[in-house]
């Protein structure tokens, strides 16, 4: 019990880094416009609350919180997130690199989870080791080649990929864990 108290978050994580990486291999055509187009619905309501907000507010007090000028942008970019979806589809070598780079510097931090337990003595490093070298590879495979067309194959691959880091991290974080209790003191 002490240890899912202390690793919720990151076992969170990893359970929705399955669920994303389940979702990827499905369909990451779908399942990309169903994320924008969801993300474009909460935009719009955030929006049509900002001008609500305005209109109901004390003229100087609107006009300090600026609730028209937020509702309208979050009106206008709902309704791009849900109408042109696709226009993200199309900016998705961009987005490709961002990701790319954000796997890159999880394998990074893994290389630093690594090395302290080597340092500390502790063992069982090898798991975040395997979980920090998928991480590199990863993301040298996406940053090597993000305009790739193939983005189906891309999203298999990224989906299978999360699927199997989030599941090396849950491993290891038992293994540390059972570790760090038995031996060593936080």
């Amino acid at each position: 019990m002490k240890f899912l108290k202390r690793h919720t978050n990151s076992i969170l994580l990893c359970l929705c880094e399955i669920l994303v990486g389940i979702l990827l291999v499905i369909d990451p055509l779908k399942l990309t416009t169903a994320i924008l187009t969801v993300f474009g619905i909460v935009l719009i309501v955030i929006g049509l609350i900002n001008v609500i907000s305005y209109f109901r507010s004390d003229a100087v007090q609107a006009s300090a919180n600026q609730s028209l000028f937020k509702g309208l942008f979050s009106l206008t970019a709902g309704i791009f997130c849900t109408v042109r979806s696709d226009w993200f589809l199309v900016a998705f070598p961009i987005i490709a690199i961002l990701y790319g780079v954000a796997v890159l510097i999880a394998g990074l931090l893994k290389i630093q989870w690594t090395v302290d337990l080597i340092r500390l003595k502790l063992g069982k490093w090898i798991l975040p080791a395997i979980s920090a070298a998928l991480s590199l590879i990863c993301s040298v495979i996406i940053l090597s080649n993000p305009f790739d067309a193939a983005y189906v194959i891309l999203g298999v691959f990224t989906g299978i990929s999360l699927i199997v880091e989030a599941v090396i991290d849950i491993v290891a974080l038992f293994a540390i864990s059972s570790v760090s209790e038995s031996g060593f003191s936080d």
